[in-house]
């Protein structure tokens, strides 16, 4: 009986291990492969030529077939093992990482781009509407102040002003400047005390009697006063008659005037006459803490007092020139005015000063034209020359200002 050959036990063998070895082989060549790839292609070199590249993939191939061809001839085997709940939870957190990774949404290149809509906001729309309103407040409030002012029609009672009042520029705009900030408005915290004072003649009642006469026109008689201290009050005996007298006609005015919204006026000349018991009457209307219809009120004040310091001013400083002479007559003004009674001491000063002998020629034309003279220069200036000035080095100043120019005029009807 001839032995049996183990040749194919040999082969069995081989034929076994040698699939393992060519897959573990190639498993192995793949990796050091894309390592290699990757490697070079983030380095930025270049990569394998084109023969080597030609090569291993023979090689890769060949050895691919071989494991194919030997998959065959090794067995499958079946487990029964089931997974744990610790390899299901990693499995599933390993789709769930793979699931999160997606490819970022690429759009066409010629697809319209549109930016969000703004929503308009409510709350800005009310912001704009009460900016509004406020303007139009405002604008209204302006065009009433406009309006209060031109029922006064303090225009033409400036133009008045400077036609009728010669040499009294600064007190002319003094004037008209406070009158212009409180009748802008019925609403005011105190009374408007104005003060007038400069040396007798320069034209400070003739101011008084424009003042009255424009607001009699552009209000009514009844909401002007024009109080003469030596015509209302001659006697020192009818002080107390006076008082009350006086007292009766502020509170009826004043009361009147604020029913039908209007601002009175008084008028006071010669308050250098004026008895004490009357500048203390006088002054209780010009405090703060009364009632409302005494605040709405204009107090005018005439009087000589400080027309001697004003001339000595301007005697002294006719030749330099002063910066603001207002200025300083105000308080050379104040000063004497400190001293006769407190009733000046909320007042607004506006002085008067001397007249040049150019302002006589214009007083005296102006009545020549009033009386219905011809207006011959000649018969002027010999008028002019009649009165007495003060000399200085290059002006001439009345002494008596205006005063006696209508005696003078008066005169020359007993000629004629």
């Amino acid at each position: 009986m001839e032995p049996i050959p183990e040749a194919p036990a040999a082969e069995h063998k081989i034929s076994l291990v040698t699939p393992i070895r060519a897959a573990i082989r190639i498993r192995r060549k793949i990796r050091t492969f894309k390592k290699n790839h990757l490697h070079l292609d983030l380095s930025g070199k270049r990569p394998l030529d084109n023969n080597k590249a030609c090569l291993l993939r023979r090689q890769l191939s060949t050895e691919q077939s071989i494991y194919r061809a030997s998959s065959f001839d090794t067995p499958k085997f079946f487990k029964f093992d089931t997974p744990t709940l610790e390899q299901v939870a990693l499995s599933n957190l390993k789709r769930k990482k793979k699931r999160k990774k997606s490819r970022a949404v690429l759009y066409p290149g010629n697809a319209k781009k549109y930016l969000p809509v703004e929503q308009k906001s409510k709350a800005k729309q009310c912001l704009m509407l009460l900016v509004g309103i406020i303007c139009f407040q405002i604008l209204n409030a302006i065009e009433n102040l406009d309006d209060n002012v031109l029922k006064y029609e303090l225009d033409g009672l400036e133009k008045t002003m400077h036609r009728e009042v010669f040499g009294q520029k600064y007190a002319i705009e003094g004037i008209m400047d406070l009158l212009k900030d409180y009748l802008a408005t019925h609403c005011h915290n105190k009374p408007l005390v104005i003060s007038m004072n400069g040396p007798s003649g320069v034209g400070k009642s003739h101011m008084g009697r424009i003042l009255a006469r424009h607001f009699r026109a552009v209000m009514d008689n009844d909401f002007v006063m024009q109080y003469y201290v030596m015509h209302n009050c001659p006697k020192d005996s009818d002080i107390e008659v006076c008082k009350n007298s006086l007292v009766d006609l502020i509170s009826d005015m004043v009361t009147r005037a604020e029913i039908e919204e209007k601002i009175p006026v008084f008028i006071f000349d010669e308050m250098e006459q004026m008895p004490l018991p009357l500048l203390d009457t006088l002054q209780g209307y010009f405090y703060l803490n009364q009632n409302n219809e005494y605040l709405n009120a204009i107090y005018i004040l005439i009087s000589n007092i400080g027309g001697n310091e004003v001339t000595r001013f301007i005697l002294q400083n006719s030749s330099s020139d002063v910066l603001n002479v207002a200025q300083e007559l105000q308080s050379i003004i104040q000063s004497s005015l400190k001293q006769h009674h407190r009733i000046w001491d909320i007042a607004e000063i506006v002085p008067f000063t001397l007249l040049e002998k150019s302002h006589i020629a214009h007083c005296f034309l102006d009545e020549l034209l009033r009386e219905g003279f011809y207006p011959d220069n000649n018969n002027i200036e010999s008028l002019t020359g009649q009165l007495k000035y003060y000399t200085t080095e290059d002006k001439q100043y009345s002494i008596t200002g205006c005063k006696q120019v209508v005696a003078k005029v008066n005169l020359l009807h007993s000629y004629t």
